[in-house]
């Protein structure tokens, strides 16, 4: 896993972004940045599994993980992403510790998930790695479950308590939209919940994680105790670079008239 579970382990901050329009040269550009980790996101991005295998492609030789947020629970669709590459899973919408447990048991093999087996596939080399793979199938991805719904913050600490959960990421505007203070990030309730998010996750062991609209609110996230810290998107980069550029190349001509 690229030492990302050891880094979170450690207490260690690691930075991502998402990547949501589906292009494979903007994911080895970001995958070339210098993140830690990229969520591919197949829940709200424009890129579809069409688009995935070529964006996973793109980071392969890069030091990210690939973290795929997929948008349906649905065993069939958490493998495939598997097979072709993923090395996190991020469940949007989870409701509680039956849906938690779920979405842990796409991820592994029976006996401890009822994941299907096969061993020609692009993860374990087309069958060069297999064993390795299988070996370490218990750690070898992540799974994230978000906590971004009303009923999921009263199952806090049954969604940490489980086996193969590793982070509970908290998804910022849908969890604001549901405490009815949509994008009130300072609201009280806002850090209240985010304070119980992670004290859910620190009595468990595990991490938690969460995507920022601005890089000022670094601190505060990291004060909270948040170590999966996100920010931004490939569409971001590319569109504010684009209107800052055109901004300043308008600028120069007005003062040029």
């Amino acid at each position: 896993m690229k030492n990302l579970k050891n880094k979170l382990s450690a207490g260690e901050a690691v930075h991502g972004c998402w990547l949501n329009s589906g292009s494979s040269i903007n994911a080895e550009i970001v995958g070339k940045a210098g993140f830690d980790w990229v969520t591919i996101d197949l829940e709200h991005g424009v890129g579809t599994e069409n688009h995935l295998l070529y964006q996973l492609q793109a980071l392969s030789g890069s030091p990210t993980v690939s973290i795929v947020r997929v948008e349906a629970l649905v065993r069939q669709r958490v493998s495939r992403l598997l097979e072709l590459g993923a090395e996190g899973i991020l469940f949007p919408q989870i409701q509680n510790k039956k849906e938690a447990e779920q979405a842990i048991s796409f991820m592994k093999y029976p006996p401890e998930g009822v994941r299907g087996m096969a061993t020609m596939f692009r993860a374990v080399d087309f069958g060069q790695s297999f064993e390795e793979y299988y070996a370490g199938a218990k750690d070898n991805v992540l799974g994230i479950i978000q906590i971004e719904t009303l009923e999921s913050l009263n199952h806090l600490d049954e969604i940490a308590n489980i086996k193969g959960v590793d982070i509970l990421f908290v998804g910022p505007a849908d969890l604001t939209l549901a405490l009815g203070i949509f994008r009130q990030f300072d609201h009280p309730m806002y850090i209240d919940a985010l304070k119980k998010v992670n004290a859910a996750a620190m009595k468990a062991g595990k991490a938690t994680g969460t995507l920022m609209s601005h890089p000022d609110q670094y601190e505060k996230y990291y004060a909270l105790g948040y170590r999966m810290l996100g920010c931004g998107s490939d569409s971001v980069f590319v569109s504010q670079g684009a209107f800052d550029m055109a901004k300043e190349l308008n600028d120069q001509k007005e003062k040029n008239k």
